[in-house]
Formats: C-alpha cells, sequence, structure tokens
C-alpha cells in the first residue's frame, strides 16, 4: 500500500492514500494510549477534510486526544497535516521583515489595533490574519468594522501591496487556509473536546504557521476572562505552541498576561477602538500602553530590530500615521465619526472603599448581553454596545459615584446585563490591593523535548 505524506495540500494525496488506513485503526490507536504514526495523522487530518472520515469518528479521535494526549511529534506532525489541507502564504518577497502577534483571547484585548501600527511604524511589516468575536471574548474585526468603510475581505495581492505600501493590515483569513482546522475547529465546539491542549495549540499554529510570518508573538491570557483560567495550564499551552513555532522554523515567544480584571477601560467594539486611538495618541490606559509595547518589543526583537524603541512612535505620531493609512488602504474614513450606543445605564457604587476586585469574565459576559458579541458566530453585533469601566481594582471610590456605564441599542437588554455584574466587583474599606502584575510569564524553547501533552481541564480559544 502506498503511504504518502502531505506536503503542499490535498490536491497531491493519491486516491491510493485514502485506503491506506481506516478511521477506526486510527482511533483505537489513540484510545488505547499508543502514539500515532505519521502517515495515520496524515490521512486522517485529510480524509476528514475531503469528508472520507465521518464528523463521529473524529469527535471519537478527538476525544481520545484529549483523554490520551499528543507527544511532540504527534502534535508537530497534526499541525502540519492541517496547514497541508491548503494554501500557505509567502511574505518573503517584502522588503522589510514580518512579524506577527496572537491572542488567546480576553475582555478589553484591543491590543491588536495599536500594535499592528506601532510595529509597522519601526518598519516591521505586521501581516495580522483575525477574527471575530464568539461568547464573552471580543473579535478585532467586529472592532474595525465599526468604522465607517472599512473591510475586512482581502486578496493575497492585496495585502502584499499594503504590507509594502503602509506596512500593516488586519484582516480576514481567507477560506483557503488550512481548511482542515476549520472544520475541527466547528467539530470540538460541540463535543466537549474544547479543552485539549493538542488540538487548541495545533489550531493556532496551523493558522499562523500559513500565514507565512517569519516570526511570532503569542499572548497567552490567564484569569477568570480567559479561556485558561490557571497559570499552569497556560504554560503548557504556551510551550506547546513554543515548540510547535519551532519545529516549523518560526520564531515564537510566548507572554502570559493577566486577563482576572479587563485590560483597559472599555470592553466592547467601538468604545474598544476609540481606546485604541488614545494609545496610538500617546495616551490611553496604563495597562494597554505596557502590554502594547511589551509585545511590540518581543515582535522587533525577533527579527532584529530592537535598536528602535516603540514608545518613541507613539509619542511622535507615527503610529497613529500608519494606522490612518492602514485604515484607508482598506476602505475606511479614518476621519469620520464612530457610532455610538442609543441608551445607557450606570451602575454605581454601592459603598465607599478601595476597589479590590473586578471580574473580566462577569464584564465580558455583560458586554456580551448588551450585543457586544454573540453567540453563535452568524449573530450580527451592535457596534456601540459595552461596557465602560470608571475605575479598576486599587482604585479609591465613593458610594454613589459610577462604576460601569452599560452601552446598548436594545435597553431591554440592561437586566440581563446587569445580572451578570451582581458579584462582578468587591469594595473594601480601607483595603490594600497589590496589582498583579499584567506580564506574569514568558516561554521561549523549551528544553524538554519527551513530554507528552495532554488536556488536563482548562479553556482555551479554539
Amino acid at each position: 500500500m502506498v503511504r504518502r505524506t502531505l506536503v503542499t495540500g490535498i490536491a497531491e494525496v493519491s486516491s491510493a492514500m485514502a485506503e491506506a488506513y481506516d478511521a477506526v485503526e486510527v482511533i483505537v490507536t489513540k484510545r488505547d494510549g499508543r502514539t500515532l504514526s505519521d502517515g495515520q495523522i496524515d490521512w486522517v487530518v485529510d480524509a476528514y477534510t475531503r469528508g472520507v472520515v465521518a464528523a463521529e469518528q473524529m469527535s471519537a479521535l478527538a476525544m481520545a486526544i484529549l483523554l490520551n494526549g499528543m507527544d511532540r511529534r504527534e502534535i508537530s506532525r497534526w499541525t502540519q497535516a492541517m496547514i497541508a489541507s491548503g494554501e500557505r502564504m509567502d511574505f518573503s518577497a517584502l522588503s522589510r521583515p514580518t512579524s506577527d502577534k496572537h491572542s488567546t483571547g480576553g475582555v478589553g484585548d484591543k491590543v491588536t489595533l495599536p500594535l499592528a501600527p506601532l510595529v509597522a511604524a519601526c518598519e516591521v511589516a505586521v501581516p495580522q490574519l483575525s477574527g471575530r468575536g464568539l461568547g464573552h471574548t471580543g473579535g478585532t474585526l467586529d472592532k474595525l468594522e465599526s468604522i465607517p468603510g472599512w473591510r475586512c475581505d482581502l486578496t493575497y495581492d492585496d495585502m502584499i501591496e499594503q504590507l509594502e505600501k503602509v506596512g500593516a493590515v488586519i484582516c480576514a483569513a481567507g477560506s483557503t487556509l488550512a481548511p482542515a482546522d476549520k472544520l475541527l475547529y466547528g467539530l470540538r465546539d460541540v463535543t466537549g473536546t474544547v479543552e485539549a491542549v493538542p488540538l487548541i495549540a495545533s489550531s493556532i499554529m496551523s493558522k499562523k504557521i500559513a500565514e507565512g510570518t517569519g516570526d511570532l508573538v503569542l499572548d497567552v491570557k490567564v484569569g477568570s476572562g480567559a479561556f485558561m483560567k490557571d497559570l499552569q495550564s497556560a504554560r503548557e499551552l504556551a510551550r506547546t505552541m513554543v515548540d510547535l513555532g519551532k519545529d516549523a522554523g518560526v520564531t515564537t515567544v510566548a507572554l502570559l498576561t493577566d486577563m482576572d480584571t479587563p485590560l483597559g477601560l472599555t470592553a466592547g467594539n467601538v468604545i474598544e477602538v476609540q481606546e485604541s486611538l488614545e494609545v496610538l495618541a500617546g495616551g490611553g490606559p496604563s495597562d494597554v500602553v505596557e502590554l502594547t509595547l511589551a509585545l511590540a518589543r518581543e515582535m522587533l526583537t525577533a527579527v532584529g530590530r530592537d535598536d528602535v524603541d516603540p514608545a518613541d512612535k507613539l509619542a511622535d505620531g507615527s503610529a497613529m500615521d500608519v494606522w490612518r493609512a492602514m485604515i484607508t488602504a482598506q476602505g475606511g474614513d479614518a476621519q469620520a465619526a464612530l457610532p455610538t450606543a442609543r441608551h445607557s445605564q450606570t451602575v454605581s457604587a454601592p459603598s465607599s472603599g478601595v476597589l479590590t476586585r473586578l471580574d473580566a469574565l462577569s464584564v465580558g459576559v455583560a458586554a456580551w448581553r448588551l450585543g457586544a458579541g454573540r453567540a453563535r458566530k452568524e449573530d450580527p453585533v451592535q457596534a456601540g454596545a459595552g461596557v465602560v469601566m470608571h475605575a479598576k481594582p486599587g482604585d479609591e471610590v465613593t458610594a454613589g459615584q459610577p462604576l460601569l456605564t452599560l452601552l446598548t441599542d436594545e435597553p431591554d437588554r440592561f437586566a440581563r446585563a446587569e445580572d451578570s455584574l451582581a458579584e462582578a466587583f468587591d469594595i473594601q474599606p480601607d483595603a490594600t490591593v497589590v496589582r498583579r502584575d499584567i506580564i506574569l510569564d514568558r516561554i521561549s524553547d523549551s528544553s524538554d523535548r519527551a513530554r507528552s501533552v495532554s488536556a488536563s481541564p482548562s479553556r482555551t480559544n479554539r
């Protein structure tokens, strides 16, 4: 029997390969705790993409992976097979090096918006393929679509031209990029296998490697508003992804960052754009600025541009210039008035004291219920909906002062949003709050080569 390895895509796989294995054989191998061969992995990913392996069979395999894990070789091969299911981008002809960033998602995480033009202002190209929000975590494309005229659907040629002329692009990934992952992503969501670290890591990294960037910085969120709730599971995911990047020849670094408290002072779509503009103008909340600069420095160091201080590019306005050029290049009006919500409601501090806790998940759910997010990928979102925070943990508040402002176009949404905030914050008299560092850890190349990665129960982005 012929067993061929996927190299450049499904089209090169012979029909003989489809008969080399059967789905039950592959499922039983992983069910019994054994490792999958390269041939088994290549075949099952391709066969599932072509419809030869049924959804219920891939569901069984995903569950076996969740329970028994994969070693580094298996995860790397699985990632390469998903990349090979579609096309790969190539930015090597650009006149400047490329660097990219990926976040596992959180509440108020608008960092991509100021980060891409900031790094581009330092003469590094940033090809940022982004997604939409689902549930309590926001989506970069949803935020940018609140800008009049802005469009996210670009061709590969459009991307190349914009990267050469402007230096930054934020757009949607095409349907031909790792199509196997798109199928498996949806399946995992309805089969209780979201938590499988090998599948999380390969999902993220297959798309990022297929994008063709030369260097990658990962922002792995940790805390109540993130999918990874604790440092141990976040480190496991980060190390796995860093290893996958190394195996694929992509220099990869991961920062573990705090998501117990929302990032910045806004959680929504247009209000996060407005906060991003404040950062680009040299202001903005200190935590957003700190994380933006930390990620920018990692991206610049990866391509040998650590001689440039990105803080200077915020101060002199050059990052804002790139932002305006990027928005204009994608059909947006960078000078247009942004939409606003039609209705607002205030949540006031019930007592005086120090705000000791502001739960990110609760705020994210409130923004979602107000219309800023979606329950299903086809749901619409409101541009102006969301939550504005007037205080963060460690701040003194006075009874009756505004603590949160809720925004929506549909006032009947306020009640459910307020329900999600009932236990969202604590105020204590004369309390001292030790603020948690925004950057909790940094993961680079791991020395543990024989590690088997199982997905102990945790939550993360698919």
